[in-house]
């Protein structure tokens, strides 16, 4: 096998499963660093081995093999050896994913619903659940969960290094937790999923704009959740929200892989079928009861998908969404979509006004810069707008989007 075939399959293996893997090990060794410096060696020793000894039979079986193992060796160095024994046995007892010493009795029929029901403890912070589940079970980098809050890499880096200490140091259970408990972790639950999405929808990093299996496992995960809470507003409005953007999925790249705009996209290409379920479930959301986040961006986004071209979009009712939107929680991204919806509305000049006062907070942002400097254009401030682009570019780490930035800044300087 190629090198490059081979990266490719460790690379497809570590999204699937580097999360089934190290929750394996905690629930033997609990000890969070353990397990994923362990399954970590695992993938790097696969990279070594398997160009030349071609990829296994059963790769995922492989990984969690050699993970044990390497977790024995650590253990079995360290010097309180007798304390470790009990943790040295279960290791030793793992073939798949052992179940935990007492079964838990739950409603949740998804093996990868059910771990991240378990990352998602209430004694730890809300954002630390996410992030810690979406460094473990959405298969992310570090690098990856920094870009979803907004915050450098070394940031993100200390705040998962202190969540996994206080789940050490208050001995957390790493278990599912019963049906009684699963409420109290829902909004984190979906806002994982939520996450997911995103950073396949539009991938932080890499050379492709769309992660197609993100978006399908986070597509299956919202459905799987809808199931279990039929009449849950804002679980309907996850889902909703999810399938109205994937709806667009084959309009959103050109042949080459070039990002096109929603505004360019030919909405012929857009899943009919999909856009008509999206609305209905937004529109069964919306009657449950009062709009939180998830239902009022699903009626957002299905305004969007209910245009029939860029001109009929109702600017100034998607404005007004974000404004409920902002209401329920300060989010300067929320504003940034707002103002770039007043904008479009049709005042560019009150809506750049409202995205240059979120510069001190989104300057890291890649899209505040790109919006900032499309109004820019809009307006026909090129000189602005073609600095706005630069920083746009500067900031973006994703070469579809780089591409896209580019050459919107050569049109401007032109």
């Amino acid at each position: 096998m190629s090198e490059r075939a081979a990266a490719g399959a460790v690379d497809r293996l570590f999204r699937e499963h580097f999360g089934r893997a190290v929750a394996a090990l905690i629930r033997a060794v609990g000890d969070w660093d353990l397990a994923e410096e362990a399954v970590q060696d695992a993938f790097t020793t696969a990279v070594e081995r398997w160009p030349r000894e071609g990829v296994p039979r059963d790769p995922a079986a492989w990984v969690l093999t050699v993970a044990r193992n390497r977790a024995i060796d650590r253990t079995r160095r360290e010097r309180a050896l007798r304390a470790r024994i009990p943790q040295l046995a279960a290791l030793a007892a793992i073939v798949g994913e052992p179940a935990p010493e007492k079964p838990m009795t739950t409603s949740v029929p998804d093996e990868r619903l059910r771990l991240i029901f378990a990352c998602c403890h209430p004694a730890l912070a809300t954002e630390a659940q996410v992030a810690l589940t979406l460094r473990l079970l959405g298969g992310l980098s570090t690098a990856e969960v920094a870009r979803a809050f907004l915050v450098p890499e070394a940031t993100m880096a200390q705040r998962l290094a202190r969540a996994k200490a206080k789940i050490r140091d208050a001995e957390i259970p790493f278990r599912i937790p019963p049906d009684h408990a699963l409420p109290a972790r829902l909004q984190a639950v979906l806002d994982v999923v939520y996450l997911v999405f995103n950073e396949g929808y539009a991938a932080s990093a890499g050379d492709q704009h769309i992660r197609r299996s993100l978006c399908a496992e986070a597509l299956r995960l919202a459905g799987v959740i809808a199931e279990l809470l039929p009449d849950e507003p804002e679980v309907l409005g996850l889902q909703a929200l999810l399938i109205a953007h994937d709806a667009r999925r084959d309009a959103r790249v050109d042949a080459a892989g070039a990002i096109v705009l929603l505004e360019d996209q030919d909405r012929g290409r857009w899943d009919a079928d999909a856009i008509e379920r999206a609305t209905r479930l937004a529109a069964r959301a919306l009657r449950l009861g009062p709009p939180a986040r998830y239902v009022l961006q699903a009626a957002i986004a299905v305004e969007h998908v209910n245009a029939a071209d860029a001109a009929a979009t109702r600017w100034d009712r998607i404005a007004v969404l974000y404004e409920r939107l902002a209401a329920l929680a300060p989010d300067p991204v929320v504003e940034l979509n707002r103002a770039a919806a007043i904008a479009l509305a049709g005042d560019l000049a009150g809506g750049l006004a409202r995205i240059d006062a979120l510069a001190g907070t989104l300057d890291r942002y890649h899209y505040f810069h790109a919006a900032r400097a499309d109004l820019l254009r809009r307006l026909g401030a090129r000189e602005a707008a073609a600095d706005a682009y630069a920083r746009a570019l500067e900031l973006a780490g994703n070469a579809a989007e780089r591409e896209l930035l580019a050459r919107r800044l050569a049109e401007v300087a032109a």
